[in-house]
C-alpha cells in the first residue's frame, strides 16, 4: 500500500500540513500538490488523504475538480481521509467534510473522521503547534490500518 497525501493551498500553511501528514503516515508516504497529481497512480489498498484550505465555506476549485475526476474512476478499495485548513472563527465553513463525503460518494473507504488545522488570520502562519498535530493525526490513521506505517 502506498500514502499519497494530495493538497492544494493558497498561502503555504496547507502544504505545511500536508508535509506534517505524509510524515506522520511513516516511510514512503508523500504530500503531492493537486496540479502534480495523477489519478491513474491510485489503486485499491492505497491510502488517500486530501487537504484543502476553506475557500468560500468549501474545498478550493481545483481539489474539487480533483474530486469530480476521481469520482468519476471510483475510488472503491481506496482508503481515504480529509482534513482542511481554516481560521478559528465561530463560522468558518468545513472543506473537510465536504471533502470527506466526495470521497465516500466515489466509493473509498473512510478511514478517520475530517480534521481541521488552524491558521492565523487568512493568510496564516499557522497556529503553533499545528504540524505536529497534523502529524500526530496522521499517526493515528496509519495506527487504524493495523500496522502503525504505511
Amino acid at each position: 500500500m502506498k500514502a499519497l497525501v494530495l493538497y492544494d493551498t493558497a498561502y503555504g500553511n496547507t502544504r505545511t500540513i500536508a508535509e506534517s501528514v505524509a510524515s506522520g503516515l511513516g516511510q514512503g508516504a508523500a504530500a503531492v500538490p493537486v496540479e502534480g497529481f495523477d489519478t491513474e497512480t491510485l489503486h485499491p489498498g492505497d491510502l488517500l488523504v486530501v487537504g484543502s484550505p476553506i475557500n468560500g465555506w468549501k474545498p478550493t476549485a481545483r481539489i474539487t475538480e480533483m474530486l469530480a475526476d476521481l469520482g468519476r474512476r471510483r475510488l472503491t478499495g481506496v482508503k481515504a481521509a480529509a482534513f482542511d485548513t481554516r481560521v478559528k472563527l465561530f463560522i468558518h465553513g468545513d472543506a473537510a467534510g465536504k471533502i470527506t463525503r466526495a470521497l465516500e460518494a466515489a466509493g473509498a473507504g473512510i478511514v478517520g473522521g475530517p480534521a481541521a488545522f488552524y491558521v492565523k488570520g487568512s493568510e496564516g502562519p499557522l497556529i503553533e503547534g499545528e504540524a505536529e498535530r497534523a502529524a500526530a493525526w496522521a499517526a493515528g490513521l496509519a495506527a487504524s490500518l493495523g500496522n502503525g506505517t504505511v
